[in-house]
């Protein structure tokens, strides 16, 4: 199978555990920070190939060009913003069955994720007093993780005539400090979806999501701390909960294979970040794949 994928998340504003913090409120005199983040952009074009080379075990390789964006507004009303783009890290896995019969499946995911994506990313920022400077971006803005982690996980799928169901867990777990001397924080991710079929070739699916970022261990030392909440490596957690809808299409081509279109799009009901952090407003997801 070939696929991809477009994500694009969009978070405005900003929140302390599960409250609403104004840009006022982060800032200088009434705040800590000279600069606060004000809204940023994520979208990720994911390249993705899979094989099964026994009926028992699936591979997978997936490689994503990420670009971010993020606005700011300093401490005396300045707005400026700052970009990055590049080659994410390549992730590697292997779906292995551990139990199937006519309704239920269930399975290993065991992977490998690659630091190849870029970690030294740099932009203009205002330094006071100087102007404006080329610097290293903070830790959000940086593509990769600059470390190598594992990405544990269970699936379970079950299917009946008219309903299909399924639940996943999944880690990833950094296993050391990158060339900063900083490690990112660990993270989980649980899922569980139900879809049904509107017609053969059209399906409908909603799912609930858990996900949890742990901080960030170590620091990158050209970093200010003091100067914006996102280069605090003290200010990565995160608790969300998130409810997605999606659309799926399939159309078969017999010797060209099937061709599975699908669209998702959901929006977070809880978040408890540590803060001031970015909030995620909404999250959407247009996949395709082609499948011989």
């Amino acid at each position: 199978m070939f696929s991809y994928r477009y994500d694009r998340m969009r978070m405005d504003g900003n929140r302390d555990d599960t409250t609403r913090v104004k840009e006022s409120q982060i800032l200088l005199p009434t705040g800590s920070y000279r600069v606060a983040p004000s809204d940023m952009d994520m979208q990720m074009h994911v390249f993705g190939f899979m094989y099964a080379p026994a009926d028992w075990v699936t591979l997978s390789a997936m490689i994503p060009w990420v670009e971010l964006e993020m606005d700011h507004i300093t401490a005396t009303g300045e707005r400026f913003t700052t970009k990055s783009d590049g080659v994410g890290d390549l992730k590697l896995s292997g779906l292995l069955r551990l139990f199937e019969d006519a309704t239920n499946h269930v399975h290993l995911n065991a992977g490998l994720s690659f630091p190849t994506g870029g970690l030294g990313h740099k932009d203009e920022i205002p330094i006071p007093n100087v102007g404006f400077r080329t610097r290293r971006l903070p830790y959000p803005m940086q593509i990769g993780s600059g470390s190598w982690d594992i990405l544990p996980g269970l699936t379970y799928i079950g299917a009946i005539d008219w309903l299909s169901w399924g639940a996943q867990v999944m880690g990833t777990v950094r296993l050391g400090e990158n060339r900063h001397d900083y490690r990112l924080g660990h993270r989980a991710d649980t899922t569980a979806w139900a879809a049904i079929p509107l017609w053969d070739w059209i399906s409908l699916s909603a799912r609930i999501r858990y996900r949890y970022n742990d901080n960030i261990t170590g620091a990158d030392d050209s970093l200010d701390p003091n100067a914006i909440p996102t280069a605090d490596p003290d200010l990565r957690r995160g608790h969300f909960v998130d409810l997605l809808a999606g659309v799926n299409f399939v159309v078969p081509l017999g010797l060209a294979g099937d061709h599975s279109l699908a669209f998702e799009g959901g929006a977070p009901i809880y978040q408890n970040l540590d803060g001031p952090q970015l909030e995620t407003d909404w999250r959407i997801t247009v996949g395709w794949q082609l499948t011989f």
